[in-house]
């Protein structure tokens, strides 16, 4: 087994799920994301397999169906799918925030409805908070909810939503009429049941198409439309107006993590490809891996994934924990995402000239690495979070 990358205190059942699903990955996804990745094409046989292995209720509590498992567990998890292709690790990503922000602030009767069938897999999330002319400010949303009865009727449009077209269930961060004087808590989170595909899916509801993307290729992202969309109020989350804001952003420190062990995984998988390739290719008589050159950029990109790999686990026992870590989620976010960018160009580099066609694996993580940089905030928004964090806990 190698030894990057290992997690310390981890249970027998941990090591069992993380083993299984590592041996899912090696033999069900990796041989084939060249291909599907290319073709970008949707995953569905792999999607199955991890329905069958309970992935999808991973977190979910038992008494929902669910396995009930730590977050630290799905990181790990994550972090192994995104090794073999970071595309499939989407597709768990935003139903996982879904699942919980249902488990932690939905309604009784809201938990009923949807957890046994999002731990199945019978139901996927989406995640919508961006729009068409939104970028960080989450508070300036334009999107209008209106109560009209026991209803409220939705217009705007959404920007960015993973998963768009192949789930069937968006939690909805909208702007409705609280009288709150600030902007943040006039914000509703809504989860909209929808049939998957595109066009339009219900009245009022058009999800356009798939956008076309430089990587990230397969799983769907897409725009949503909303034009006099009616939706009852029973379908508010926790039934609980203008407290959207809030539990959006306990949904985000949880996909920050994700993002961290997205990156890692990549990372890892990276490093696996330039430290193999390095001891295969020779140059003046003998392997490159020999050359100090590049047994040094071996030695910076195992320190960076191991590094990495350690702040991920940090910020995910944290948050198990029930302690606030939007400081710590953020730096794992910046460090591993970043980290992960200068792997894969190393790894690319030590390629060479191969690094550069398709028909090497380290050509399709050079187009997924800079989504990481970007997804669930940019570098800069980790660290405006982490400095207020900072001055917080610092204060003169």
């Amino acid at each position: 087994m190698a030894r990057l990358a290992r997690t310390a205190g981890l249970t027998d059942v941990q090591q069992e799920i993380l083993s299984t699903v590592r041996s899912f990955v090696d033999k069900e996804i990796i041989p084939h994301a060249q291909a599907l990745e290319h073709a970008d094409e949707y995953p569905a046989e792999i999607v199955e397999g991890m329905k069958e292995m309970g992935l999808f209720g991973l977190t979910i509590p038992e008494e929902y169906g669910g396995l009930g498992e730590s977050l630290l567990t799905y990181a790990l998890v994550v972090e192994e799918i995104a090794r073999g292709w970071m595309s499939v690790s989407g597709v768990i990503n935003t139903h996982f925030i879904v699942a919980h922000m249902i488990t932690r602030h939905g309604t009784p009767e809201q938990k009923q409805h949807f957890l046994p069938r999002m731990a199945t897999g019978e139901v996927r999330g989406s995640f919508s908070m961006s729009e068409p002319d939104l970028g960080s400010d989450v508070a300036a949303i334009k999107t209008r909810a209106k109560r009209e009865g026991d209803d409220y009727v939705i217009d705007g449009a959404k920007m960015w939503l993973t998963n768009g077209g192949s789930s069937n269930l968006i939690a909805l961060l909208v702007k409705t009429d609280e009288g709150a004087e600030k902007a943040h808590q006039n914000l509703t989170t809504f989860l909209v049941e929808k049939p998957s595909g595109f066009g339009e899916v219900l009245p009022g509801l058009t999800i356009p198409g798939k956008i076309d993307k430089m990587g990230y290729k397969g799983v769907d992202t897409t725009e949503a439309v909303f034009d006099g969309f009616k939706i009852g109020a029973d379908k508010v989350l926790g039934e609980a107006p203008g407290k959207g804001f809030s539990y959006m952003m306990d949904g985000v420190e949880v996909g920050r993590v994700n993002v961290a062990a997205r990156a890692c995984g990549i990372a890892i998988r990276s490093f696996e490809l330039a430290i193999a390739y390095a001891q295969q290719r020779t140059t003046f008589g003998k392997p490159i891996a020999q050359h100090q050159a590049i047994a040094f950029k071996l030695a910076e990109m195992a320190t960076k994934v191991e590094a990495a790999h350690l702040m991920m686990v940090n910020a995910a026992r944290l948050k198990d924990s029930g302690a606030r870590n939007d400081v710590e989620a953020g730096m794992a976010k910046l460090i591993a995402s970043e980290y992960c960018a200068e792997v894969t160009q190393e790894a690319f580099r030590i390629h060479g000239g191969y690094g550069y066609s398709k028909e090497y694996e380290i050509e399709r993580l050079m187009r997924e690495a800079p989504f990481l940089l970007i997804g669930e905030g940019t570098s800069e928004i980790q660290k405006t979070i982490i400095s207020r964090g900072l001055l917080r806990d610092y204060k003169a």
